[in-house]
């Protein structure tokens, strides 16, 4: 066995993973206290990359940025962070809003649509070209850490760093804090948590807000470790993305990261190890056998059982 190329590819799983982990969050935040499958959270993603790029652009580009290059990142994620959380309030408002109280096949509807809205959005605004971040003339690529089989670039490193970090604070976040509590409790029960005095509206835009900057953070981190940003880059993640917070058990934090984890790693070695035309059938069987085996999830509670 080639320990060289394998450790390559958990590199790679690990990487992937952290960005599907971020999106899967996303996924298990709103699913957790609205019960809806927000399918634009994708495309919420893919604008985020187009606003890091745009921030990218608009100080320079990579060939001349006239910011040291550390804040450029910084500003890079803030812009991506903050077009992606206006962007997930404004779906919220006006999609998914109106229809809090229909049957539940019409908010799933509205997500879809949205989603093609936005793709179709992003192609007359941007147009079907590759956008490229060009990473290697902000980064060089041999940055990083180089020690026997362990080949890793300084932007992995930095994506990896960041999307733990970022699943760790929001953990804190919903465990620790008053809004956390007041998330829990709209999650548990919409009705009694508004007759307790919680701001429901407020709680469920905050979820939305918060999901669609993890989106914007990884949408970014993706156009610095792969380079490409492009209208449809969206439509595959986030499929990915829900089929790792229901491998990991839709509505867990921990469990959405973890079943990105496990879903970048299957990637990164049918990838490697078999080919690449194959990964989205194993990434997609994968989803297919926890739903017949385990439909909870890895960290997901089993529905109660109605009487």
């Amino acid at each position: 066995m080639d320990v060289d190329f394998l450790v390559q590819q958990l590199v790679n799983g690990l990487t992937l993973g952290s960005v599907y982990g971020l999106l899967a969050i996303g996924y298990s935040m709103v699913y957790g206290i609205l019960k809806l499958l927000n399918f634009a959270h994708g495309e919420v993603y893919m604008m985020g990359a187009f606003a890091g790029y745009g921030v990218l652009i608009g100080l320079g580009g990579p060939d001349d940025p006239v910011v040291p290059i550390a804040v450029l990142f910084l500003l890079m994620f803030l812009g991506g962070m903050l077009g992606s959380g206006l962007l997930g309030i404004t779906i919220e408002r006006f999609a998914y809003r109106p229809l809090r109280n229909a049957p539940r096949i019409a908010p799933l509807i509205s997500a879809i649509g949205v989603s093609f809205f936005l793709q179709a959005t992003a192609l007359l605004l941007f147009s079907a070209n590759f956008r490229s971040y060009e990473t290697p003339k902000l980064v060089s690529s041999t940055t990083g850490i180089s020690a026997g089989p362990l080949n890793i670039s300084l932007i992995r490193i930095l994506v990896i760093v960041i999307s733990f970090s970022l699943m760790i604070a929001l953990t804190l976040l919903v465990s620790r804090t008053k809004l956390g509590k007041a998330m829990r409790a709209v999650s548990h029960d919409r009705e009694a948590a508004a007759m307790m005095g919680i701001n429901v509206n407020r709680i469920i835009v905050a979820a939305f807000l918060i999901g669609a900057i993890l989106a914007g953070a990884a949408g970014v981190m993706v156009g610095l470790v792969f380079q490409r940003v492009f209208h449809f880059m969206g439509f595959i993640a986030g499929l990915k993305a829900f089929t790792a917070a229901v491998v990991g058990g839709i509505g867990s934090i921990p469990g959405a990261m973890l079943g990105g984890l496990l879903i970048g790693m299957a990637e990164a070695f049918s990838t490697g190890y078999i080919s690449s035309t194959f990964q989205n059938l194993i990434v997609f069987g994968v989803l297919v056998i926890f739903l017949l085996v385990r439909p909870h999830g890895l960290l997901g509670e089993p529905a109660p059982a109605k009487v």
